[in-house]
């Protein structure tokens, strides 16, 4: 008899050594964890400065300033007309308040508004300006006592720290939202699809794990690759999805072969041949696409690519060891806890209805349904040509705290506290007061373009050296607006050069903002191809060796884009337009954000794996037992819907929560993801594959001579049916 898969005989251990296997499981992800946080997380460093705005940032930090934190009081009227007198008592309240104290080194104002509907304060917090934000609570309440005392006006804070501190919070509170809305989403489906407790319990005990045990291995490697504040989202994210989905294909697989009248170990063997195999494959195309981050360049991209990769892989070993333990300890067990109607519902026997149905175009009338529903889809796909992206800058934040409301009217009353541009001139000593009459020119010239803000005349800071030179220009438009990035142009292309390309010698970039926005987005439409190319490229091969056809390789590669594409023209649609503001409660930043593209198609291209090896799988399986291509494209189907299905609404629903949450970019994320899947696993497994399988038929499975797998020898005496089940497989 030829030697068995590795996830056969991994597998027949566990089940045959089920104590062990557990406690080996339980024990990794507890080291895991307790050395994770033993040695620390490293945080990474911001690592946005790209391009000039890129350079702009290094010539800053040569200066050495003293950027100490900056907090606003600013006092307008209630309603109706500005009290001036009642707002300078506020103002100097305000002052005498905040004069004196430890954490405050300058107070300075009242500054009157220049069309007279306002007051600032300007307060220089002491200290670490790292640590502003966790400090900024004390000068808020600050203001509050101001507030009370001087109720004829509004007297509000809003700064730096301030917006980081309500954000902060926001973002808290959102997930912690989807953390607790997660889990019951889950356990829901979950209880439909198997119509029993115990049974729903373990992919779920199974992510959760994974999710745990990779929490700590991301942490180790940290130092090797330092993490963002994002990254443990993200694996909470991708592991509880393909944790779940990896073992929904294996205990349903199990349970099948159960139901056929297979003895136990001989199911256990048999799903991990079967769909132990297409988690192997899937979690190796996962990770493949996330490793294409790598090629991004990128602090935060790297973050996400260590932090998936490793989710996914514990995922992988839990499902292919820890799984056949549980479901051989479990035995009987796993069916207790039945939801009568459920349970009746998803072990029903006897030949499906519903999905025989659907699929009755795709295969009676192949190329009509692949020509109306792939044409459905590149419609869709269309509006990602016009796809902008950029970063969400103050106006798009959740404007329902107060740090941002008052932020609001700050920009209002005094235009120049709003975007800036950042000038950064390095030159010798020698050459000071050069640079210096040159970015005076610059002013000048900025005064009289309506592209800038210069009521009144920045000032020049100058470092200890006389080295470097910083000067920011305030524009009067939101961060992210079309006219400021003009601006930027304008800026770069015509009066810098025209004043600072004057002075011999003289090193400058233009930074800021919009120049990292526009700098950003550049980056990631450069980077895209390249990442696209390297995860299509691999995961080319992957599905060439495991299905042994090309045919079936570029199918699967052409269908992911697809699905990937539609997805793209989606979140155009909703975001960069209106209609959806008041159903998602979102304001429309008119863009993409411009780290998503990028992120939403290694996830998603990694994710749509996990359908389409299984659903394939299944589908090579029959035609392997002797079926025609149209008869195993139904039975590969049929067979598996129940288990591709109920994985895809586990993800849907996880990733709906998302769009719920306060944030643009976290509502992006949650409506491409969701919709992505969504598309997926219904329009793409049910109407495009089996129409385009059925229209190629026998040219599925074309593979070179040398290519395909070798003629194995008879056996002495005929296999069991088990037996026959794994040497096709």
């Amino acid at each position: 008899m030829e030697r068995r898969p590795v996830t056969v005989r991994v597998a027949r251990w566990s089940a045959t050594h089920p104590w062990r296997a557990m406690a080996m499981w339980v024990a990794f992800v507890v080291i895991c964890f307790v050395v994770g946080g033993g040695v620390g997380l490293k945080e990474a460093e911001d690592d946005l400065g790209i391009g000039e705005a890129g350079r702009a940032e290094q010539l800053y930090d040569q200066a050495n300033f003293d950027d100490p934190a900056v907090e606003n009081v600013i006092v307008t009227a209630k309603s109706g007309q500005f009290d001036q007198a009642a707002g300078t008592k506020a103002a100097n309240d305000a002052i005498q308040k905040f004069t004196g104290r430890t954490d405050v080194a300058t107070v300075e104002g009242p500054v009157p508004a220049p069309n007279g509907s306002a007051l600032l304060v300007k307060i220089t917090m002491a200290g670490d300006p790292e640590t502003a934000t966790d400090r900024v609570a004390a000068l808020q309440a600050v203001t509050a006592e101001v507030q009370q005392a001087n109720p004829d006006v509004r007297v509000e804070q809003t700064g730096g720290p301030s917006i980081n501190k309500a954000l902060d919070e926001t973002l808290g509170e959102d997930f912690k939202k989807a953390e607790f809305l997660s889990l019951p989403v889950t356990i829901v489906i979950l209880v439909i699809a198997f119509g029993a407790l115990i049974a729903a319990g373990v992919p779920l005990l199974l992510a959760i794990s994974s999710v745990v045990g990779a929490m700590g291995l991301s942490t180790l490697a940290s130092h090797l690759i330092p993490a963002t504040d994002t990254t443990n989202s993200v694996i909470l994210l991708i592991g509880m999805a393909v944790g779940v989905d990896y073992s929904l294909f294996y205990v349903r697989r199990e349970r099948e072969e159960k139901a056929k009248g297979r003895a136990h170990l001989d199911a256990v063997e048999i799903a991990a041949a079967t769909s132990g195999h297409a988690v192997v494959v899937s979690a190796i195309a996962v990770i493949i696409s996330m490793a294409g981050l790598f090629l991004a360049q990128d602090t935060v991209f790297s973050s996400l690519a260590v932090g998936s990769i490793l989710v996914v892989a514990v995922a992988m070993l839990g499902s292919l060891t820890v799984l056949p333990a549980m479901l051989a300890k479990m035995g009987r067990w796993l069916d207790k806890g039945r939801i009568p109607v459920l349970w009746k519902l998803t072990n029903r026997q006897g030949p499906p209805r519903f999905w025989p149905a659907v699929l009755k175009p795709a295969l009676k009338y192949p190329l009509v349904t692949l020509l109306v529903s792939a044409g459905a889809l590149v419609a869709l796909a269309i509006p990602a040509m016009d796809m902008k992206l950029k970063f969400p800058g103050e106006e798009d934040l959740p404007r329902d705290t107060a740090a941002m409301q008052a932020y609001d009217r700050l920009t209002a009353a005094f235009p120049s506290t709003g975007t800036s541009h950042q000038i950064v001139v390095k030159a010798s000593p020698t050459d000071a007061d050069a640079v210096r009459s040159a970015l005076d020119a610059l002013v000048a010239r900025a005064a009289t373009d309506g592209e800038f803000s210069v009521a009144e005349k920045p000032e020049v800071k100058f470092s200890a050296d006389q080295r470097i030179a910083v000067l920011d220009l305030p524009v009067p438009f939101h961060g992210g607006s079309p006219q400021a990035e003009h601006s930027l142009q304008t800026l770069r292309n015509d009066l810098a050069p025209a004043t600072i390309g004057g002075v011999p010698g003289a090193e400058y970039a233009v930074g800021g903002f919009v120049a990292a926005n526009a700098d950003y987005a550049e980056h990631i439409r450069s980077k895209l191809p390249l990442v696209m190319a390297f995860v299509l490229f691999l995961t080319f091969f992957v599905m060439v060796a495991t299905f042994r056809s090309v045919v079936v390789a570029l199918t699967s590669i052409l269908l992911n884009l697809l699905s990937a594409a539609a997805a793209y023209g989606l979140l155009v649609v909703v975001f960069q337009s209106t209609w959806a503001e008041g159903i998602l409660g979102f304001h429309s930043m008119d863009a993409v954000v411009t780290w998503l593209p990028l992120f939403l198609f290694v996830v998603l291209f990694g994710l749509s794996m996990d359908y389409h090896v299984f659903v394939v799988s299944r589908i090579r399986e029959a035609v392997l037992g002797g079926m025609s291509t149209r008869d195993a494209v139904r039975h590969g189907i049929t067979t598996s819907a129940g288990t591709v299905t109920s994985a895809a609404m586990v993800m849907v629903g996880v990733f709906s929560i998302f769009a719920t949450l306060s944030t643009i970019d976290m509502k992006q994320l949650g409506v491409g993801l969701a919709a992505a899947i969504l598309i997926d696993a219904t329009l793409i497994r049910a109407v495009v594959l089996p129409s385009a399988m059925a229209l190629l038929g026998k040219a599925n499975w074309w593979a070179p001579r040398w290519m395909q797998p070798k003629a194995k020898p008879r056996h002495a005496a005929p296999p069991a049916p088990e037996e026959r089940v794994l040497e096709r497989v």
